[in-house]
């Protein structure tokens, strides 16, 4: 049906008080979070589900790569984060982002945690990714996992106990694991703004994996 022109003429006025009275959906600012959250992948089982779907190098077989960085994420305290923030620091170029690849696996990942994550940090991106790498290293990756070469049930609290006696500095409190279709995928650090480890506030412990036993898939 034509909507006559006289009609369209009466109600511009109103519609475009409305767009006007309507606010468009505020962009996160870089620099504004509580804390991070250092995520750390099980590699068989992110593998499993988009590493070899992006050529990961170290999905290969032969690899024997277990825990490695996933991110570095700004969180606030309630269980939001932000993210794609705006930023006045400009983007890596392709040769920055190739030089992460050792740390994310690929450049791709490197420049995804940057566009994503890395941006509401307020750093550069040179430091930002300065920090994920002074974040990782300094958690101790326990060396049992270096021997799952068969699949593993697994309660994620011996996970968590395995990380604890590696790092005596972290408690259950500070840590959340992460499941996914039965799978152990993720173990999440909570970390101050300096990467001192921290407890996680309640809304973030609740997204930890409630599973009794999870599936641990071996190293490749």
């Amino acid at each position: 049906m034509q909507v006559p022109m006289r009609l369209i003429t009466a109600l511009s006025p109103i519609l475009a008080a409305i767009a006007l009275a309507t606010p468009a959906p505020a962009q996160d600012r870089a620099g504004v979070f509580d804390h991070y959250l250092l995520a750390l992948s099980w590699i068989p089982a992110y593998c499993a589900t988009d590493g070899d779907d992006r050529r990961d190098p170290r999905c290969g077989e032969g690899r024997h790569v277990g825990w490695a960085v996933h991110g570095l994420w700004p969180q606030n305290t309630g269980g939001d984060w932000p993210e794609h923030c705006l930023t006045g620091q400009r983007d890596p170029s392709r040769r920055e982002t190739a030089d992460q690849a050792d740390l994310f696996g690929t450049s791709g990942s490197a420049w995804h945690q940057w566009d994503k994550h890395g941006r509401c940090s307020g750093l550069s991106a040179r430091d930002y990714f300065a920090l994920v790498r002074r974040a990782t290293g300094a958690i101790h990756l326990p060396e049992v996992f270096a021997g799952v070469n068969r699949e593993l049930r697994i309660d994620p609290d011996v996970v968590e106990a395995a990380f604890i006696e590696a790092n005596p500095e972290l408690t259950p409190d500070m840590m959340v694991t992460s499941c996914q279709r039965g799978d152990l995928v993720e173990l999440r650090i909570c970390l101050t703004r300096s990467l001192d480890p921290m407890e996680c506030d309640r809304e973030t412990l609740r997204r930890e994996c409630s599973l009794d036993a999870a599936t641990l898939l071996p190293l490749r």
